[in-house]
């Protein structure tokens, strides 16, 4: 098992690194229903693991959570978020947003997803969002 990237904040808190991936195609965003901690609808995710550039942990969260191939991810935020809470119980993320263009055929990750789906800005604004994505489409302008 791997284990997440840690880092120490000023304050001395436990920070994990986190990467996230905005995938839009036809003008719908894909996202998942989260069945674990933190619940809600979120963008593909993860941790970076130990020895792990952010780079590489998107590819493989992409991969291992739609089954799909990132041909390109841009980095479009980095941001140290004090408040993001995962299911390790670790409050304090260092984040890397990127939005990807994939390839292949979405697949269900059952372990961690109720759902994968397409949805429109619109069909967002009446989802139940993991609070970080909900931070993130604001900053977007999606929501």
């Amino acid at each position: 098992m791997s284990h997440s990237k840690e880092g120490k904040s000023e304050g001395g808190d436990i920070v994990h690194y986190s990467v996230g991936a905005l995938i839009k195609k036809d003008e719908k965003f894909l996202l998942i229903d989260r069945a674990i901690f933190p619940f809600g609808f979120a963008g593909i995710a993860g941790h970076v693991d130990e020895g792990e550039a952010p780079e590489e942990s998107i590819i493989r969260e992409i991969k291992e959570e739609s089954g799909l191939t990132a041909k390109e991810c841009e980095l479009i935020f980095e941001e140290n978020l004090d408040w993001n809470t995962c299911s390790e119980g670790i409050t304090h993320h260092y984040w890397y947003l990127y939005s990807c263009d994939v390839s292949g055929d979405v697949k269900l990750n059952k372990g961690e997803e109720k759902s994968i789906e397409w949805y429109s800005k619109e069909e967002i604004q009446n989802l139940t969002l993991e609070p970080v994505w909900e931070y993130w489409f604001k900053k977007l302008g999606i929501i």
